[in-house]
Parts: C-alpha cells; structure tokens; sequence
C-alpha cells in the first residue's frame, strides 16, 4: 500500500463490511498515531472482539456508520504530534477508546459516562481494527502481551462496574456468565471484599478457564439444553439467595429470572450487552417488598488508570483469555466463531 494509505475494516452500514484502503489518519498537535505490530511467533493484533462488535453489526447499541469498529485497542506509538511529551515512538500503549464532550446537562453535572454526546471510538467513530489509529488518551503497558494487553479495556469497564455496584465488604456474590468482562469482574469482587464469590456459567471452554484463572469460591456448571436442575440445586443450596446478583450473558431469558437469586435488600446488576428488542418482566412487588436494588453498568469513563495498574501489575490475571486471533479480511469468520460460544475471546490481528 502507499504509505498514505492503510486497511481497515470498514463498515458502510449495518452488516454491510469490507475490508478497505482507506487513509492513514493526520494527527493534530496532541495525538498520537498507533500502529499494529508482528511479533515473531506470537499471534498479535491491536483490538479485541467483544459481544458488544456483535451488536455493532447488527446496527444496535450506540453504533454511528460508517464506522471502523473495534474499541478494545492496543498498539505501537508510530507517531506523536508536537505537544506531545509523555510518549515517544516505540512505546506499548493501550488506548482509552471514551470520550466525553464536558458541556452536556449531563457532564456539567459531573455524570460523564451519561453524556449525550458520548464518543466511543470503535462505536460511534473510527476505532482500531485497523493498520493504524489515532488517539489521545494512551497509557503505556509494560508487562502485558498484545493477548493480554487487549483486556485492559474490558477490565476498565469491570471497575467502573465495581464503582457502581459499591460492593459491602464480605458480600455474597452470584455472577451469572462467564464471558471475558464477568471473569474479569469476578476477580475484582474477590479483591475487594467479597466473602464468597459463585459463577454459574454453560459448561464448556468459559467455565474451564474461569476455574483455571481462579475467577470463584465455587461453580455452577449449567447444562446447556436444560439447566433447570442446576438453577434449582442453586436455589435449595442457597435460600436466602445472594448479597448481589451481577447478569452478565446478555440473555433476555437469564435476566428474566436472575432477580430470583436476589437476597432481601440485596442488588441485582444488569452487565450484560443485550438485543434492543429483550424485555424483562420484574414483579414490581418483589422489588417493592423485598427492598431489591437494581442497577446498570454501561462502558467507563476515567477507569482506564486503575485498569492498567490491576493488570500491568499483576493483580488481575488474564493468561488464556484470548483463544482465537483473526486476520482483518476473516472479521465475519470471527464474528461467527463468537457466536458460537466456542470461543472465550477473540482479537483481530491488522
């Protein structure tokens, strides 16, 4: 390619994708350019997939096309403007992919993760499945791989999830999923307090490597046809339920029902990343009587610094996660591999 050029997988529209030249962005006098990079043989790549590129495909969430997707971002800096001087060429940086605007009703009510004009890069304007990509908020990473490096931004979102959830010390917990972001909220519940800490989760690859990476006190292995009995043994085992209750699948049914598991005057998180049309049916009088918190978690905002020295510091462990690396032009081939709940996560490689 032409040294002004670069690839990118470009979406016109919702489902309508290709990978493309498109320019190498200009970078202003604060920005800095970040650039994909081979390691001899390591699988590497810049941005990570997560459920949230799946409904990004769709056209749903918060997604604006076209679009350059991919909002999980790590990279080489290739390039700095003139004003920069915490970064020089070379460094390994992961990229806080929010933006806020700083004038909206909300942000001028110190609420930034609700501003109206919330710019997520890789959701609402260019992201990082990409050869290269420009950016401001950058923090450098010293002991991570690109693998694990790609995790800094889901575990970004898990803190400002731990900030909502304000968890009481020796809190019993119930984490429904065991997805990369609920592993990696598990882990921080754990180091913060919680006495015990419980993940019911599909049988399979994601319940495996929760156990390997120590993510729990103890598992719930759930039958994938049929887990009522599982859902049951759970609820005999445990009949005052749980101090909190965080729904991490993204499934209508599951959130349906996890609201069962709620202890009295406990609180149920909402975590996951579900269909626009999914609807829950909560008895209002359940809520009412039993005095039951319900909360959302969505993205981060200023987390990014807590996120870095969780992981660059080895406090958080993240060694497995990444399962499968993708090339751009096979970016449909890993969108079906995530779908079919074979993978635990999955990066694309530029």
């Amino acid at each position: 390619l032409p040294l002004s050029a670069m690839k990118a997988l470009y979406y016109h529209a919702p489902r309508q994708l290709e990978v493309k030249e498109v320019p190498i962005p200009d970078i202003g006098p604060e920005d800095v350019l970040l650039k994909g990079i081979v390691v001899i043989d390591k699988a590497v790549d810049t941005a990570g997939v997560c459920g949230t590129d799946g409904h990004i495909h769709d056209g749903e969430f918060i997604a604006k096309f076209p679009l350059i997707p991919g909002h999980e971002i790590y990279g080489i800096v290739d390039k700095v403007g003139r004003d920069v001087t915490e970064f020089v060429v070379g460094d390994k940086c992961v990229a806080d992919n929010a933006t806020t605007c700083d004038k909206c009703f909300y942000c001028r009510r110190g609420q930034f993760l609700l501003c109206q004009n919330f710019d997520g890069r890789g959701v609402t304007s260019h992201g990082g499945f990409a050869e290269y990509v420009d950016l401001q908020r950058l923090y450098k990473v010293n002991n991570l791989s690109p693998e694990e490096a790609v995790l800094v931004e889901p575990l970004a979102c898990a803190v400002h999830g731990m900030d909502r959830l304000q968890a009481p010390v020796g809190a019993e917990v119930l984490l429904i999923g065991a997805g990369p972001t609920g592993l990696l909220l598990a882990q921080l519940l754990r180091l913060n307090g919680a006495t015990k800490v419980t993940i019911a989760a599909n049988e399979g690859p994601k319940t495996e490597l929760a156990k390997s990476l120590d993510c729990a006190d103890t598992y719930v292995e759930l039958d994938r046809a049929d887990p009522d009995a599982q859902w049951a043994q759970l609820k005999k085992d445990h009949p005052y339920g749980f101090d909190i209750v965080v729904e991490a699948t993204g499934s209508e049914k599951v959130a349906d029902q996890a609201i069962n598991y709620v202890r009295r005057g406990g609180t149920l998180l909402v975590y996951g990343v579900y269909e626009n049309k999914a609807r829950v049916h909560w008895p209002p009088s359940k809520i009412f009587g039993d005095e039951i918190k319900i909360i959302g978690s969505f993205a981060q905002v200023h987390c990014f610094p807590r996120a870095v020295a969780y992981l660059d510091g080895g406090k958080i462990n993240v060694k497995g996660m990444v399962t499968d690396v993708f090339k751009l032009e096979e970016y449909e081939k890993a969108l079906e591999k995530m779908n079919s709940r074979t993978a635990v996560k999955i990066a694309i490689k530029p």
